[in-house]
């Protein structure tokens, strides 16, 4: 006996473990949706390139687009633009659309739009490191003046990093007579940038341009430009004016490197206008427009992975255990007679169809005419089996009269009543029949609406939507449900009716 009780509480260990670790490993790391109503931030990115076609020559527009190798997932990505030839490549890791005419004239705009969000991003491989740079070779006043810069760069920097923040200080003080050398009369941020690579070069320090934008909702947007260096372990980003160190998260790299967005050949007065707005997506149709996307398997072995035909047949299927748990608590725990288990469980199921008002109603009228047609037969001294064929014959030709009655007064909803399973009622009508026939009419009635009960409950637990949502796309949760049953499977205590029933001897 000691080793089938250890059995047991093992199983249901086992069940429970398993049911809540995949359904953890389902909201933590795939990061489905715990309710159907949740939200996702997506991001719509609009590029806008306007130029003035050169009569009579051929027109070739480049234009850097971001990588996809990114913490974002690519719901969508287009380019608009009319009779015009579109050809994607890649180089030194940024990726470049070519849009290219033989001929036009006027004015000419070209669209690029990508639309990301980074909730179901996976792992990317990062960019590699790029390799220790040749120093630039300097000659006379500029050499000088970079070798006074870079000395007491050394002097104060004891790493990487240390070195590349005290490069971008001093750089940044312009009233250095070294600085404004190198700087040419130039102070924007790439003349800076350019001359921190310069001084980083001479110190064999890789550095990359990287032009980023921000994801928030602006009309008109201009890229930022930011340093990043690679420091054997992980890449350092630092502002090239203001050298904070670390890049916001609301930033996403553009394209490295310090050639120009946009290259135009046979066009002039080219300008770019780069546009970024946000929007929200239901949680889980992102999820699947996600897998449909990318290779991603997140959705593509739960029941969504179904056809909707199967889906919606399957979300009624899986509450079924649901409604078992309700008829399992009122029986064990309350003490509550119905027929049986799965009975009311399908009563409850052909609720759906009539809804509940109308399906206590059309479930008491029909029970109570079989059961008073049955009542009726055995004054007849009928067979058993012959007056249930007539019970059940009588039940189709009721169920008929409704239908077509209802019909006829314009109540729509009673005509669910031929959806309503036949197979069910008969059932109901027979068992209790042989109740009736076996522990009297007293205890047929209190059976029938003890059954008529748990199925109300059964059914109200079954139709909420959450609770639905909840168990369709985390089934493991069915697993628990398992092991509860295991554990009241074992239950021998009293039932609440039964406290109630034996109170006398308590007094006593």
């Amino acid at each position: 006996m000691q080793s089938i009780n250890l059995h047991l509480k093992i199983l249901i260990a086992v069940l429970v473990s398993l049911g809540v670790l995949i359904t953890g490993y389902q909201i933590y790391f795939l990061d489905i949706p715990v309710t159907e109503d949740e939200t996702d931030d997506i991001w719509s990115l609009d590029a806008k390139v306007e130029f003035r076609a050169v009569p009579g020559t051929p027109i070739k527009a480049q234009f850097f687009i971001p990588p996809l190798n990114q913490d974002y997932v690519s719901l969508n990505e287009s380019f608009i633009s009319n009779n015009y030839g579109v050809n994607i490549n890649n180089q030194a890791g940024n990726r470049r659309v070519t849009w290219s005419s033989r001929r036009a004239s006027g004015t000419q705009t070209l669209y690029y739009r990508l639309v990301l969000t980074q909730r179901y991003s996976e792992e990317q491989a990062k960019s590699a490191p790029p390799p220790a740079p040749q120093p630039v070779q300097l000659e006379g006043p500029e050499q000088v003046a970079a070798d006074a810069l870079i000395n007491p760069i050394r002097q104060h920097s004891a790493d990487i990093e240390t070195f590349i923040s005290e490069t971008i200080r001093r750089v940044n003080d312009i009233t250095d007579d070294n600085v404004k050398l190198l700087l040419a009369g130039g102070t924007s941020a790439m003349d800076k940038a350019r001359v921190i690579e310069l001084l980083l070069s001479n110190a064999r320090i890789p550095l990359e341009l990287v032009h980023t934008i921000r994801l928030e909702n602006t009309d008109a947007q201009t890229p930022e430009l930011w340093l990043r260096s690679y420091n054997g372990e992980r890449w350092l980003y630092f502002h090239p004016e203001t050298g904070q160190q670390g890049i916001p998260d609301n930033r996403l790299v553009w394209w490295t490197g310090s050639n120009p967005m946009l290259s135009l050949e046979g066009g002039r007065q080219a300008s770019v206008t780069l546009t970024v707005s946000n929007s929200e997506m239901n949680a889980l149709r992102l999820a699947k427009l996600t897998t449909q996307n990318s290779a991603s398997a997140l959705l593509e072995y739960s029941l969504y992975g179904l056809p909707l035909q199967a889906q919606r047949v399957y979300q009624v299927m899986i509450m079924i255990p649901v409604g078992v748990l309700v008829i399992l608590i009122l029986r064990n725990l309350i003490g509550m007679q119905t027929l049986g288990t799965f009975t009311p469980v399908l009563i409850a199921l052909a609720f759906r169809e009539t809804e509940l008002g109308w399906g206590i109603a059309l479930f008491t009228v029909i029970t109570a005419l079989g059961l008073s047609l049955r009542s009726y037969l055995e004054h007849l001294k009928l067979q058993m089996l012959p007056r249930l064929s007539i019970v059940l014959t009588f039940v189709v030709l009721v169920i008929a009269a409704i239908s077509l009655f209802s019909h006829k007064l314009g109540l729509e909803k009673a005509l669910s009543v031929s959806l309503f399973p036949m197979v069910i009622l008969t059932m109901t009508i027979e068992r209790l029949s042989i109740t009736w026939e076996e522990r009297g009419g007293a205890q047929s009635l209190k059976t029938a609406l003890g059954t008529l009960v748990a199925a109300t409950l059964a059914h109200l637990l079954m139709t909420i939507p959450e609770l639905t949502y909840f168990v369709f796309t985390f089934p493991a949760v069915l697993l628990i449900l398992v092991a509860f049953m295991l554990a009241m499977g074992r239950y021998r205590g009293y039932r609440l009716t039964e406290l109630m029933r034996f109170k006398a001897l308590t007094k006593s």
